[in-house]
């Protein structure tokens, strides 16, 4: 069985109601069951161009290696995981961090990043900034990971609530982003999955613009059409305002995809 079969993606995108670029920057593959979305910032549609880096260069050599190992069974350890992710988001940012150091137009450019790997009835997450992911289970929305942000930072000191959060004129002041400097550290998060699991991948023009509450019951009411609901989401968004660009990735789990055991050593021996 292919992880394509065991994978349902949809994806949707958007300028906003505001802004006249799209600097966000999505791409999925059920294959290789890769997932990346990055929201650029810089001027002069710099963004756009961070954005677009970091998703080709982590996109094209993950897949390109996840593909030779056979995608039909994951064919990876969670530590190869980690090594691969660290790895070609280090490369993503000093190709970006390079670009914006030598082209005065691209200077200050840089970009979040939420890129996620599944593999062995597992998923690998990893992120910098403020683009996120969710997980929809047995009708209830959590978000897995946790904000690098000036705003987060108030909340976890202390100086403000969530709901003055939602508020606040600070929502889009990123504290760790890809590009910016010449090493930068992503959070990583393991997580194993279940049939009928839904992962949610978005930019900040979202959850800015559509609360939680609404994002988990436009998941639980259309969750039989994801490429709806995916639209529905980026559709709120704009209904709300609009105020930035708005990007969606969904994934639903339709089956188990466990590696074959004995098949998964001998690709571990293969590497090793």
């Amino acid at each position: 069985m292919s992880l394509a079969e065991s994978l349902e993606i949809a994806t949707c995108t958007d300028p906003g109601v505001v802004r006249a670029h799209n600097e966000d920057s999505i791409a999925a593959d059920p294959e290789t069951g890769l997932v990346v979305l990055a929201d650029g910032m810089g001027g002069h549609n710099a963004g756009e161009v961070a954005s677009g880096m970091a998703t080709t260069v982590i996109c094209n050599e993950i897949n390109n290696r996840t593909r030779a190992l056979d995608p039909r069974v994951g064919g990876r350890t969670r530590e190869e995981v980690h090594q691969l992710l660290i790895e070609q988001i280090q490369r993503a940012n000093v190709s970006i961090y390079q670009a914006a150091q030598s082209e005065a137009q691209f200077s200050g450019m840089g970009t979040t990043l939420v890129t996620a790997l599944f593999y062995d009835n597992k998923v690998t997450v990893a992120h910098i900034g403020d683009s996120r992911m969710y997980r929809m289970r047995r009708a209830r929305l959590e978000c897995i990971t946790r904000d690098h942000s000036l705003l987060q930072e108030q909340i976890d000191c202390g100086m403000i609530t969530q709901e003055q959060a939602r508020f606040s004129t600070h929502r889009n002041l990123v504290t760790r982003a890809l590009g910016v400097h010449p090493i930068v550290e992503a959070d990583l998060i393991d997580l194993e999955v279940r049939p009928d699991d839904i992962f949610l991948f978005c930019s900040d023009g979202l959850n800015d613009m559509v609360s939680d509450e609404d994002i988990e019951l436009t998941l639980g009411t259309l969750a039989v059409n994801l490429r709806l609901a995916a639209q529905q989401l980026v559709q709120a968004a704009n209904d709300n305002g609009g105020r930035d660009n708005v990007s969606v990735v969904l994934v639903r789990i339709k089956r188990d995809f466990a590696a074959s055991r004995s098949l998964l050593s001998k690709l571990t021996a293969k590497l090793g």
